[in-house]
């Protein structure tokens, strides 16, 4: 077997610079390398060849919601009670898991003049019929569908309630579509006044802390969410969900009436089990506008 296989077959398997520093000293034995340059310059292409390192598990930040647990009694934080073993502490532990599912709105009106003009297009409104039909066929017992106050968004959860035609709408300015935070890498297509960002990123951050956190010490059951809102506020909520630098929200895409699955487990860990879904719709139905 050539030594290129070889190598070829460990990174296969196993992967990691171990394995591949550990095939090349093998091959160093059985005479491949003539010379050590050759050797050097192997090892030296390993070494380049790897990802940097990702964050140990010390670097998740248990308490990114400012409801942990071990910090908060009865609202209070711990220091200050003095017990962390009392049947309060014990009492203001989390128990159940929210699933938040954000729904991008439908394709709408680019033309329109201001958000009351903006209104689904045809097409849309089909789009948000098979999101609808989708979130109904999961067969989860839904808790509640908060929108946004822009028409699209609007319009969109209207035509899904249809298909949940007993879960409560409420509607909310907070998720209204803005600029969260100055993207990395920037775009030359897109450029908010630094204002913008100002105001809209305080917002979004806002809507952020309030639908994105863990259960309530008194929620005994598990929970289903639905938000309809807008790519840009999606995206940033992933991203701080995540602990992603929130940054990077503009390198992720989403179609209209795709749905995005986070999980928030009582401990304090978040899951992403679905980014943009929309396999549920034909695909001369998809658009991302």
């Amino acid at each position: 077997m050539s030594f290129r296989r070889a190598i070829s077959l460990a990174c296969g398997f196993a992967g990691g610079s171990a394995v591949l520093v550990c095939a090349a000293v093998a091959a160093d034995k059985h005479g491949y390398f003539a010379d050590r340059r050759r050797l050097r310059e192997t090892l030296a292409a390993v070494h380049a060849a790897q990802p940097p390192a990702w964050p140990t598990a010390n670097g998740w930040d248990y308490n990114w919601d400012k409801r942990d647990p071990s910090s908060l009694v009865n609202g209070k934080r711990k220091e200050s009670t003095g017990d962390g073993g009392s049947p309060d502490a014990e009492n203001s532990k989390p128990k159940a898991t929210r699933h938040i599912f954000l729904i991008r709105h439908s394709q709408y009106n680019l033309k329109g003049d201001g958000d009351k003009e903006r209104i689904l297009t045809p097409l849309g409104r089909e789009q948000a019929e098979y999101t609808g039909q989708r979130l109904a066929a999961l067969g989860l017992k839904y808790d509640v569908l908060i929108h946004s106050s822009m028409t699209r968004a609007t319009e969109t959860a209207s035509i899904i309630s249809k298909h949940l035609p007993d879960v409560e709408l409420v509607s909310c300015d907070l998720l209204r579509e803005g600029a969260p935070i100055e993207p990395v890498p920037p775009v030359t297509h897109w450029k908010p006044e630094a204002v913008q960002y100002h105001e809209d990123g305080a917002r979004i951050e806002a809507a952020f802390r309030r639908y994105i956190h863990r259960a309530d010490a008194k929620q005994k059951e598990d929970s289903y969410e639905i938000i309809v809102c807008h790519a840009n506020v999606i995206r940033y909520f992933v991203c701080r969900a995540l602990q992603f630098p929130p940054e990077g929200w503009l390198r992720m895409g989403l179609n209209n009436g795709s749905i995005t699955w986070l999980t928030i487990r009582p401990s304090g860990r978040v899951g992403l089990r679905a980014l943009g879904d929309s396999g549920f719709m034909p695909p001369d139905k998809l658009t991302r506008t």
